[in-house]
């Protein structure tokens, strides 16, 4: 992947991260669910510096300089890094972005939650040790699905826009 397509990839990857935030927002004023603060996504990075992955609870965890502006960095990085993966994996999908592999590849980032962030942060695999981890599930399925759109539309409107 030369450096053209590598920033191209992570371009789509904010267009994506921006659907998914919509998709976000649409769900909060609808239902009243907020989204993940991405504010403890920068503390448990910022932590992660000072030798403490491992959280019994993030949100007790002291919080660290410029967390918003850290955790939507750092949001907006991861989701253009998996698009980046995307490209990478599936060289012809830049040029032909196509519904299944753009949905697959939003499914899949599913697993950093549920198998790194929400342990680190003393939620359990999966958000097993949450009062309602099915429903935790759900939400981050939701949440995966709606990038996975967006992974998709971005990479259509990359290429409608030339």
């Amino acid at each position: 992947m030369n450096s053209n397509e590598l920033a191209q990839a992570a371009l789509i990857g904010v267009g994506a991260t921006v659907v998914m935030d919509l998709g976000a927002e649409v769900i909060r004023r609808s239902t009243g669910v907020p989204p993940l603060n991405y504010d403890l996504v920068a503390r448990w990075i910022g932590h992660m510096g000072r030798g403490r992955i491992v959280h019994d609870s993030i949100t007790a965890a002291e919080p660290v300089k410029h967390e918003h502006e850290l955790g939507l960095l750092a949001h907006y990085a991861i989701g253009s890094g998996f698009v980046v993966a995307l490209a990478a994996l599936d060289r012809d999908w830049m040029d032909e972005p196509k519904f299944l592999p753009a949905m697959g590849m939003g499914l899949v980032t599913c697993a950093a939650p549920w198998f790194l962030m929400q342990p680190a942060w003393g939620l359990g695999v999966a958000a097993s040790n949450t009062p309602e981890p099915a429903t935790a599930r759900l939400r981050t399925v939701r949440a995966h699905a709606i990038y996975g759109l967006g992974i998709y539309l971005a990479g259509k409107a990359r290429r409608w826009l030339g």
